[in-house]
């Protein structure tokens, strides 16, 4: 009756907890006296940690009942800003050990870029049992693929 259409952002207080980034845990790594453990993701997927110093809960998908260590969680890019949780005590993870971050909802896509060349994770919907992509894991190629080297 009016004509007026109400759009509305769903932000992190509608969706931040419907999110979740799945990493895999590539090495374990001692340098100038801390512990890191180096995973598949980095800022360039979840910048909040990095830009807002956001904590996120991490959780073992598959509880190993190891020993637990105090451990900066880290990405593969080469720039310091590239770390998911800092001091943060988790289980001992190894190599091929796959983690969750929770709360990853609202924003992940948007904020997530293609820095230092490395192609976004693919998004996948759960709802009640049922799964599926919603978006597609981008390939190398589909970041120069709008590209031209000549007119």
């Amino acid at each position: 009756p009016t004509g007026l259409e109400i759009y509305l952002e769903p932000g992190r207080f509608l969706v931040g907890s419907a999110g979740v980034l799945l990493t895999r845990v590539l090495y374990r790594k001692q340098s100038g006296g801390k512990e890191f453990v180096v995973v598949d993701a980095g800022m360039n997927d979840l910048v909040r940690p990095s830009h807002y110093q956001a904590y996120h809960e991490i959780v073992e998908l598959v509880e190993q009942g190891r020993t637990s260590a105090r451990v900066d969680v880290v990405g593969p890019v080469c720039e310091t800003g590239d770390f998911l949780a800092l001091d943060r005590t988790l289980p001992g993870v190894e190599a091929g050990d796959e983690l969750a971050l929770l709360g990853a909802g609202a924003y992940g896509f948007v904020m997530a870029s293609n820095y230092n060349s490395r192609p976004r994770p693919p998004e996948v919907i759960v709802d009640e049992g049922k799964w599926w992509i919603a978006r597609e894991r981008e390939k190398i190629e589909d970041l120069f693929a709008t590209e031209r080297l000549s007119p």
